[in-house]
């Protein structure tokens, strides 16, 4: 069975009836809003019946009234009994006319009929023998439905002691017929109102959504190259948290595409110049008939593939550090992922005669971070540091939050060359390379410690090694400088 917006769209489009559909915000916010006009409907019918009903009955009442007051005015006191002397007829007094089925009725106390119909009227309870006030009830006289006024009247020749009990019955069926009148009075334009109204409603939704047909109208209108924001100008309130988030995308797509764009453009600079001298030593291998030219051009081979291997994964890293992809976050013991740095870096340090050494207190300090990210921050300052401090310096790698309610600090100390502080500035820039240094490197190891510790809301500084004895090497103190703990669990 077919729910209203099914019948709309139906009749919009009959041709598609009978493949499965989407889920329509029109047909659900149609059907939400008729299927509670259909409910409504029949009891709306119902109360209009019942009120009409109720609206007719009142002026028959007072048809009754004012019949049973007019027979009061007509009882007559005689010697010791009580009369009803009538001028006229019953029915021209009480202005029966030939469809009316009335019955009246004349009792004393005693419940002898005085006047009227001597059967078929029932008689109240003497609990309602209240003098002058008139009194209605529904009754059931020969069968059929009546609606009853009556009126004790005090007759007495001395006030309180005889009375006389007055009825005025009436059948329903004009009352009925003022009511089936006024209901169809009422009812009869609903059924040409309702059908307006529905289309009214399927009407003003249809011109209520059309901001959202108007948007992606737009949006399929868009080159594939344009990522600009989309324009909220008259756009009413209730999109505008839906273009808000399209928009937000847009910008992360834009953001990383660019980022997209700029590695490739990178890759492909900084790749070229180690795959040609790698192609240079393999044609060369290829003339050469000495033993130990072609190992010597084998070693060559050797350094420029490991040189190039090292800079693709330099590279991936900092492409990684500038993805928002990878940062969900999550609590870890930030003293347990620089130590395991420092372990996998031991075997180099030892090959350099370098003391590489640690130093964290007993207890976790727990950051929320990207697990991953950090361990290759830490890693890249450690190569660094490495890379640059002489045969027998000194490396230290400290994790401290000694000044917990400021920072928690990573820092990664070397007894090398240390950084000018006119270059300072610089040596975070990709490919950058400290003027007059020989050290092989690509130039990405600082981009991605800045890129990793912005994501994580962290700072870089970079300072002199206040512990560095030897001349010419005033050595280098890294220093990352993460959000106080609270901050970190807040987050």
């Amino acid at each position: 069975m077919k729910t209203l917006s099914q019948l709309f769209e139906f009749s919009r489009n009959p041709l598609s009836s009978g493949s499965p559909t989407q889920r329509s915000l029109f047909g659900e916010i149609l059907d939400w809003m008729l299927a509670p006009l259909l409910l409504l409907w029949p009891m709306s019918m119902g109360l209009t019946y019942l009120v009409a009903i109720q609206i007719a009955n009142t002026p028959f009442d007072k048809a009754l009234d004012d019949s049973v007051t007019i027979l009061a005015q007509q009882l007559k006191r005689r010697e010791d009994t009580v009369e009803l002397v009538l001028p006229i007829s019953p029915k021209e007094l009480l202005r029966v006319d030939e469809t009316d089925s009335i019955i009246y009725q004349v009792v004393n106390q005693h419940g002898e009929v005085i006047a009227g119909d001597e059967s078929g009227l029932g008689l109240p309870g003497s609990e309602d023998i209240v003098p002058g006030v008139m009194h209605f009830r529904s009754d059931i006289v020969a069968g059929k439905d009546v609606r009853v006024a009556y009126l004790w009247v005090d007759v007495g020749k001395n006030r309180g002691n005889d009375f006389a009990l007055i009825q005025v019955a009436e059948t329903l069926e004009k009352r009925k017929k003022l009511g089936n009148e006024i209901v169809k009075g009422v009812i009869i334009p609903q059924f040409l109102i309702f059908p307006i109204a529905v289309l009214l409603v399927w009407f003003g939704l249809a011109r209520g959504i059309s901001p959202l047909n108007a948007l992606q109208q737009t949006i399929r209108e868009r080159k594939p190259e344009d990522l600009s924001a989309l324009e909220t100008k008259d756009t009413p309130e209730e999109l505008l948290p839906l273009i808000s988030a399209l928009n937000d995308q847009l910008q992360k797509l834009e953001a990383s595409l660019a980022t997209q764009k700029r590695f490739i453009a990178d890759a492909a600079h900084q790749l070229k110049t180690p795959l040609a001298g790698m192609r240079m030593q393999a044609e060369m291998l290829m003339r050469e008939k000495d033993k130990e030219q072609i190992q010597l051009s084998l070693e060559q081979l050797t350094l420029g593939s490991e040189r190039a291997t090292r800079l693709v994964n330099q590279m991936l890293a900092m492409a990684r550090a500038e993805s928002h992809a990878l940062s969900q976050h999550s609590i870890l013991n930030l003293v347990e992922v620089a130590k395991n740095v420092v372990t996998d870096f031991y075997m180099d340090a030892l090959s350099k005669e370098i003391d590489l050494g640690f130093e964290a207190p007993d207890h976790a300090i727990y950051i929320r971070g990207h697990e991953i990210m950090l361990g290759e921050m830490i890693k890249n300052l450690v190569d660094n540091a490495i890379r640059y401090t002489p045969l027998k310096g000194t490396i230290t790698v400290r994790v401290d939050d000694s000044l917990q309610q400021e920072a928690i600090v990573v820092e990664v100390e070397d007894t090398g060359g240390g950084v000018p502080e006119s270059e300072r500035a610089m040596v975070f820039d990709r490919f950058y390379r400290v003027l007059g240094t020989q050290v092989d490197g690509s130039g990405l190891g600082l981009s991605i410690v800045k890129e990793t510790a912005t994501q994580h809301g962290a700072t870089v500084s970079i300072h002199n090694n206040p512990k560095s004895t030897k001349p010419g090497f005033p050595g280098c103190v890294f220093r990352v400088s993460f959000p106080p703990a609270h901050q970190q669990m807040d987050v």
